[in-house]
């Protein structure tokens, strides 16, 4: 097949393409700006386009699908041009779909813990040699892309986004799949641009769950209330399986999980990590690995990339890196931190960077987020309020909203990170959660601050 990606460049369409190359298919693509990893990655197989921008002469009857990224506008030249031809045009999900129409689809949903959870997974089938397509929203350590498709194996593992589909499909992503297998981790409001209402955002849970097949399999987390009352209150027809957080404890700054062969060390912790842990054991014995294969497997696991990443670590400090950054996330992480290094002094450094985080209104749904940590600052820029069009969010704001007084707030990168290098860290667990880079702090300069 013929396929022109609009909006190539993205996380996730570029590793859609590299897997399409991979299965044989001729690639195009456009985008009006790439950066790295994407570009490397692009380049090296020939995918990378000769110059930035869009093109509708790339466009023509001889393309067998145009796939769309949420990058392009609606108002996009190279989109006009394909719906003038009338060239099949896809969604990334519904291209996925298509992909797997006749496979078992797994799919891992919930404003949390999803790629960590379809992360397990894919580490543990890896680890006993089973074979299965995928799609997963972090590079995992052993696996070459973020997307694998074949024609033979028999099952996809997806990760269920709620987010939008495309510029012209406003549906979440993860109402697409129309899953054999699902998994629900947790509802926390979120993207308040697109779900101005926690019943909206809930609401989409509820469609999703009513996704599944006629008699289709739904592991769900039975502690987020939220949770158990879509899945529980839903009248589909499907088999429900409820987890929870296993019994663990931990020991000289170890987490030890309880196994019906004993205590079991693991390589991550947090009581969030271990709920999903109990989630992703489910889904295995699903696809067919039993629980004991299951525990030998999932002790090796280091954790998704920027998932509670530990950067560097000497004898009395660790720094770690985290994608957090909804509420529910931040507070999740900052506890299973001071849970794990209870004798040393949790400084937790927050960017607030999205949508939701940087709106006034959302902020209120701080409250307490950061309250496990000894030290706690919170980092935001007044350009990036501006450039999402958003009200100014003022530093009186962000501490009532947090409800923290001790709270330290700053809006100038070269202040936050002069902040950072002056700390002692002797006997510290430094935790920088953010899906941004603090106004581009240098992530390879704070490991040496250790040396």
């Amino acid at each position: 097949m013929n396929i022109h990606f609009i909006a190539i460049g993205g996380s996730a369409m570029h590793n859609l393409a590299l897997a399409l190359y991979q299965k044989g298919y001729q690639i195009t693509g456009s985008d009006d700006a790439i950066f790295e990893p994407s570009k490397s990655r692009l380049d090296a197989k020939g995918l990378l386009p000769d110059a930035f921008g869009w093109f509708p002469e790339k466009i023509s009857t001889k393309l067998d699908a145009i796939v769309l990224g949420m990058h392009a506008k609606a108002d996009n030249p190279e989109l006009l041009k394909a719906q003038e031809l009338r060239v099949k045009i896809y969604s990334y999900p519904e291209f996925l779909y298509e992909q797997s129409k006749d496979k078992t689809r797994v799919v891992i949903g919930g404003s949390h813990g999803k790629t960590t959870i379809t992360s397990m997974i894919l580490h543990v089938l890896n680890y006993h040699d089973v074979a299965v397509d995928y799609m997963v929203g972090a590079q995992l350590e052993g696996f070459d892309t973020m997307v694998h498709l074949t024609e033979e194996n028999e099952f996809i593992i997806l990760e269920g986004d709620e987010y939008l589909s495309s510029p012209i499909d406003r549906r979440p992503k993860f109402h697409l799949y129309k899953p054999n297998i699902a998994l629900l981790s947790g509802i926390a409001w979120d993207h308040i641009n697109v779900f101005p209402t926690f019943e909206n955002y809930k609401e989409q849970f509820q469609i999703f769950t009513d996704s599944l097949t006629n008699g289709g399999i739904m592991v769900y987390n039975e502690e987020d209330t939220h949770v158990k009352d879509v899945v529980e209150g839903s009248s589909h027809t499907i088999k429900r399986y409820a987890y929870g957080t296993p019994k663990y404890h931990i020991e000289n700054g170890v987490t030890y999980l309880e196994t019906p062969d004993g205590a079991m060390p693991l390589e991550i912790f947090g009581g969030h990590n271990l709920q999903n842990l109990a989630g992703a054991k489910w889904i295995c014995q699903h696809v067919g690995v039993g629980e004991e294969e299951f525990y030998e497997a999932i002790a090796s696991f280091k954790g998704a990339s920027k998932r509670l990443e530990k950067i560097v670590e000497n004898k009395s400090t660790v720094v770690f890196k985290d994608f957090a950054h909804s509420p529910s996330k931040v507070k999740a992480t900052t506890t299973a931190v001071k849970n794990q290094y209870a004798k040393r002094t949790v400084l937790a450094c927050l960017e607030l960077h999205t949508y939701s985080s940087l709106n006034a209104e959302f902020l209120e749904e701080y409250v307490g987020a950061l309250d496990k940590a000894d030290k706690a600052v919170v980092f935001y820029s007044p350009s990036a309020v501006k450039i999402k069009q958003l009200e100014e969010v003022t530093e009186k704001q962000i501490k009532d909203a947090f409800k923290r007084d001790d709270l330290i707030v700053y809006t100038n990168p070269k202040e936050f990170k002069d902040y950072l290098f002056s700390q002692n860290l002797e006997q510290t667990a430094l935790l920088l959660m953010s899906s941004g880079n603090y106004g581009g702090l240098d992530f390879e300069e704070v490991k040496n601050l250790l040396n």
